[in-house]
């Protein structure tokens, strides 16, 4: 038992120093604070006295390092001598993602409400306090907008959620997909829908870190059966974001019994993750076996038109808030990496509207959002631009780079030279090479004679701009 006591103690390292240091950072600033700033913060990793946290978008990282960063490196150091430095990155940065204890919360506050008008309540289970994460009122089903890229994942979490009985199938349910694409949403909704329509069924819903958290708490209080009898009692297990055991040997050898223990008893098991099974690196077969057994499915990247209806949904929870349709639109087409930051985006424009008390523009949201929208920048390549062109008038891309002068051919990629001329910033030289060493006059020709027939006529500007947007992820 002790030698599996440090090898976990090895495995968590100073992440145990980072808890003691959440929770002085909680008491000096309060809940509001930690809430809305703090608790988004993740632990990464620790090289040489040196410690790395994450922030899940650049706003909340340099809201921190304005305003917290040099607190934060003295309680490192005066708990752990050791510690040298505190650096934060953006989640997305990091090759090695951690996840928080809590459920992350996007709210802009002013003075502890944030700017919907409405209060933040997360909530713990009362029958699973110690062992259940806190659940978001926000995150029901109701206030899930479905699109293209989650209908599937949405259909089958609902359908989890409503039936008494497991679905054949469907257990254990596997969510996946990238940073703020809606599986915590999903997770919480589940939960909530089985609170409140069978409050009979038992339902534990937590973060694998904070899993990991009690099993190492479990062994050093030597109360391990304690552990298990708690975990496997249970009709609704639910974990969040699984990644974070990947290379917790001895927390997956657990976690493996408990998942197998509660599927040979035909209990719901419904785990996310950042990767699909097959793909968690460090994550022992058979658990990915295990992870994969039943229904796995990928949360894809919201589409323009998904990304629209999230924020008219939030700001139609909003109070006394009018956002025009075209900062909506600009919003929903230039942050397109993931639904958090564009919800943090929106809050950051409506708290500054709220507190300078100026109207909501076009223009002013450029202003605010100036950095923000810097980092979102795609970078459009020539090879993206040929493909999209390739896929809207149904040829080979090939065709695009050979010496076929046919209308069918021709024309596409004039037009797809006149993209690259315009969305990228290569010289007609390069371009023309990129088109089977043509020469930049023949570039010169067809942007001139594309820029012609957008000019006199409206069905082909209509056209070139649908394969503009289709480039630009639109």
């Amino acid at each position: 038992m002790t030698a599996i006591i440090e090898r976990i103690e090895e495995e968590t390292g100073i992440y145990q120093t980072w808890l003691e240091v959440r929770s002085s950072l909680q008491k000096k600033y309060g809940t509001s604070v930690f809430n809305n700033w703090i608790k988004h913060m993740d632990f990464v990793n620790e090289n040489n006295g040196e410690v790395v946290l994450s922030a899940p978008t650049r706003f909340i990282k340099e809201w921190i390092v304005s305003n917290y960063i040099a607190n934060i490196n003295s309680l490192f150091s005066q708990k752990n001598k050791n510690v040298k430095s505190v650096s934060l990155i953006v989640k997305a940065d990091s090759q090695t993602q951690r996840t928080s204890f809590a459920n992350e919360v996007k709210q802009v506050v002013v003075s502890g409400v944030d700017v919907t008008g409405q209060n933040v309540n997360l909530i713990e289970i009362p029958e699973d306090e110690h062992f259940s994460s806190p659940l978001d009122r926000r995150f029901t089903f109701d206030n899930f907008v479905v699109g293209k890229s989650n209908e599937l994942a949405f259909s089958a979490a609902k359908a989890v959620a409503m039936s008494k009985a497991v679905i054949s199938g469907n257990n254990p349910l596997y969510l996946y997909g990238g940073v703020g694409h809606g599986k915590t949403h999903l997770m919480h909704a589940i939960a909530w829908h089985i609170r409140n329509n069978t409050p009979s069924r038992s339902v534990v819903y937590l973060s694998a870190e904070k899993f990991m958290y009690q099993f190492v708490r479990a062994l050093r209080d030597k109360d391990i059966m304690a552990f298990k009898e708690r975990f496997r009692s249970v009709d609704v297990l639910m974990v969040d974001d699984v990644q974070f055991i990947c290379g917790k040997e001895s927390t997956q050898e657990e976690f493996f019994h408990t998942v197998n223990y509660l599927l040979d008893r035909n209990k719901q098991i419904i785990i996310s993750g950042d990767r699909s099974p097959s793909e968690l690196d460090g994550m022992k077969e058979r658990v990915r076996s295990r992870l994969g057994w039943g229904l796995v499915i990928d949360i894809n990247k919201t589409d323009f038109d998904l990304r629209l209806g999230i924020l008219n949904s939030k700001i139609a929870q909003m109070s006394h808030v009018e956002v025009p349709g075209e900062v909506t639109e600009f919003l929903a087409s230039k942050i397109s990496s993931n639904t958090r930051e564009l919800e943090g985006a929106l809050n950051k424009v409506v708290a500054h509207s709220t507190l300078v008390g100026s109207k909501i523009t076009l223009d002013a949201t450029r202003n605010i959002l100036s950095d923000l929208l810097r980092s979102n920048e795609m970078v459009v390549t020539i090879a993206q631009i040929q493909k999209k062109v390739a896929d809207h008038f149904s040829i080979k891309i090939s065709d695009l780079t050979s010496a076929r002068r046919s209308r069918c051919v021709a024309r596409p990629r004039q037009i797809a030279m006149y993209l690259c001329k315009i969305l990228t910033a290569h010289s007609l030289a390069e371009i023309g090479r990129k088109f089977g060493g043509k020469d930049h006059t023949t570039v010169i020709h067809s942007v001139k004679r594309v820029e012609k027939l957008i000019q006199d006529d409206k069905e082909f500007e209509s056209e070139v701009h649908a394969i503009t947007r289709a480039v630009n992820g639109v």
